[in-house]
């Protein structure tokens, strides 16, 4: 039995539910980066930054290659950049309207002084 497209969304947003795996993502759009780059952007512990790029990893979202030491991920697509930039202009456009709610707020409190 198939999946249904909305619990299939469902899963894949719970799986970018973490600030980590967001803020690995955000850094990632400007292009591949090692680690330890990541590793100095976020300042977590190793393993809980390992732990984050493997659930990136095993879902798709991101690919990694090794040279030597060094483990390089990037974005797996395009995609990925375009839902981040979306997620910010929507945050972006709720806060706005919260920012206007809260000076109508400050507003009405100040008539009824």
């Amino acid at each position: 039995m198939s999946v249904p497209l909305y619990q299939a969304k469902a899963e894949f947003f719970r799986m970018l539910g973490h600030p980590v795996r967001i803020r690995v993502l955000e850094l990632l759009q400007d292009g591949p980066r090692p680690v330890r780059d990541l590793l100095a952007a976020i300042e977590i512990e190793p393993s809980a930054l390992s732990q984050q790029l493997a659930v990136l990893r095993r879902s798709g979202i991101v690919t990694s290659t090794r040279t030597g030491s060094t483990v390089v991920y990037e974005l797996a697509g395009g995609d990925v950049a375009e839902l981040m930039r979306a997620a910010r202009r929507i945050l972006t456009q709720m806060l706005a309207g919260q920012n206007e709610l809260l000076e109508e707020l400050r507003e009405s409190e100040a008539a009824a002084k």
